[in-house]
């Protein structure tokens, strides 16, 4: 469960970016936002890796 921490992190950081993009119409707060929505998939494709990983090694130790 440590692992969705960092994603929380992004996700949390993101807001005031959202906010500022959004609400206040601030370009740069856009590009900001892009940039952490690719590491959040950079993150999440880490994490889905990790899953498989221990599902394969699960299933070769109760075979």
């Amino acid at each position: 469960m440590d692992n969705l921490t960092p994603l929380q992190e992004i996700l949390e950081g993101m807001k005031t970016d959202a906010e500022k993009f959004y609400d206040k119409g601030q370009n740069a707060a856009g590009t900001r936002l892009r940039k952490a929505l690719n590491d959040l998939r950079k993150k999440a494709a880490e994490i889905r890796k990790e899953i498989q990983e221990e599902r394969t090694k699960r299933k070769a130790e109760g075979k």
